[in-house]
C-alpha cells in the first residue's frame, strides 16, 4: 500500500474553499492553439509593448438601511463604497511603477420603487472627507440585494477601467501586424461583455477544474514562465465564451500543493470556436515572462505568489481611499443623530 501523502494549500486559512477548492466544469473547452496538450516556453517581452497596468477593485457595505420616502414608501438599502485603481508598470524594467488612478465612489442602495436623494453626511472629517452616497436602485428587494447592487457597480467600474488604459485590438481579425502597446492585467475572472481593449483577467483563486483528468497533470509539470495551450472556452448554457490558459509563476515549495504558483488567465472570445485572434496568442506568449517578474513572495504575501506585487500595493491605496470602516461608521451614526435631534 502507498504511504499516505499530504500536501499544503498555499493559500491563507480564512479564505472559503481555499486555493484549490475544484468544482466540476460542465461546459465545453475546444482546442483552438494547437492539438498538442503540451507545455509552452515563455517569449521575451516585444519593445513595442510599453505599459502594462494591473486592475483590481475592492467593495465594501458600511451600514444597512431601512428607508422611508416622502411618499410613504418603505424598504431595505445599504451605504455601500467601491473602489478601483490600477498600477502603471514598464515591463522592459526601466522605469519603477507607479500608481496611475484609483476612482472611489458609495452608493446608496436601495430597494425598487423608493424616491431617495442624495445623502451627504456631514461635517466634513480630516481622516474621511466628504461622505456622499450617491442613491442607486438594486434589482429586487431582496435583502441581499443592496451588497449585489454594489458588487455590480464596482465590477462595471472596473472593467470600464481596464478597456480605456489597454490598447483597443481586433477580435475578429486574422490581421497579424497589429501593434500591441499597452496590456491590462485584471484581478479577477472577466466580466460582461468584450469592450475592444486588451485586457486579461487572471485568476489565482482556481474554485472550478475547467481541464479533464487527463489534461490537467500538465498544471503540476509547468516550469516557471510555461504555459498550456490556449483553449476556447464554453459555459454549460453557453452564455459566457473565453480563451483560457494556464501559466505557472514559480515552482512550488515542497510541502505546497504541486499547482502552486499555477494561474489561469483568460481574455474574451468570440462565439465561433474555430478561429484564435492573433492578438490572444501574442499575449498568451509573453504572459509567463510577465507575470513571473510580478510574483509575489511567501514571506511578504501570505498569498504569495499568485497575489502579484503590485496588487498588494493596490489594496493599500484604495482602503485608504475608502476610509477606515469604523470611522465611517461613526461618522453615518453622528449624522443621523444630528438629523434626529438625538443627543449622542
Amino acid at each position: 500500500m502507498p504511504a499516505m501523502r499530504i500536501r499544503l494549500d498555499p493559500w491563507p486559512i480564512d479564505t472559503e474553499g481555499g486555493q484549490l477548492g475544484l468544482q466540476p466544469f460542465a461546459g465545453e473547452l475546444i482546442d483552438v492553439e494547437t492539438p498538442r496538450w503540451a507545455a509552452l516556453a515563455p517569449r521575451p517581452v516585444p519593445a513595442r509593448l510599453r505599459q502594462v497596468y494591473v486592475v483590481d477593485g475592492k467593495r465594501r457595505m458600511d451600514s444597512r438601511v431601512f428607508v422611508e420616502d416622502d411618499a410613504g414608501g418603505s424598504g431595505m438599502g445599504a451605504f455601500g463604497a467601491y473602489v478601483v485603481g490600477a498600477v502603471e508598470l514598464c515591463p522592459h524594467g526601466t522605469r519603477p511603477a507607479a500608481l496611475s488612478e484609483v476612482r472611489a465612489r458609495r452608493i446608496l442602495a436601495h430597494a425598487p420603487g423608493l424616491g431617495v436623494d442624495p445623502y451627504l453626511l456631514s461635517p466634513r472629517h480630516p481622516h474621511t472627507g466628504a461622505l456622499e452616497y450617491q442613491p442607486v436602485v438594486t434589482d429586487s428587494a431582496e435583502p441581499l440585494a443592496p451588497l449585489h447592487k454594489v458588487q455590480s457597480e464596482m465590477l462595471r467600474a472596473e472593467q470600464s477601467l481596464s478597456h480605456g488604459l489597454a490598447s483597443a485590438v481586433p477580435f475578429d481579425e486574422e490581421d497579424d501586424r497589429e501593434e500591441l502597446t499597452t496590456l491590462t492585467l485584471q484581478d479577477g475572472t472577466l466580466r460582461s461583455k468584450n469592450l475592444g481593449g486588451a485586457v486579461v483577467g487572471y485568476v489565482k483563486t482556481m474554485q472550478t477544474q475547467y481541464l479533464p483528468p487527463d489534461r490537467v497533470g500538465l498544471l503540476s509539470e509547468l516550469r516557471p514562465g510555461e504555459r498550456t495551450p490556449i483553449l476556447h472556452l464554453r459555459s454549460e448554457h453557453g452564455r459566457v465564451t473565453r480563451f483560457i490558459w494556464y501559466v505557472r509563476l514559480c515552482e512550488a515549495a515542497f510541502y505546497q500543493h504541486p499547482m502552486s504558483g499555477v494561474m489561469r488567465l483568460e481574455m474574451y472570445a468570440p462565439d465561433e470556436s474555430d478561429f484564435l485572434p492573433p492578438i490572444v496568442r501574442k499575449v498568451a506568449n509573453v504572459s509567463g515572462t510577465l507575470l513571473g517578474r510580478l510574483g509575489s513572495k511567501a514571506h511578504k504575501d501570505p498569498r504569495a505568489p499568485q497575489n502579484l506585487i503590485p496588487t498588494a500595493a493596490l489594496e493599500h491605496a484604495m482602503n485608504r481611499a475608502m476610509g477606515h470602516p469604523d470611522l465611517v461608521v461613526r461618522r453615518i451614526r453622528g449624522h443621523l443623530a444630528r438629523e434626529l435631534g438625538v443627543v449622542a
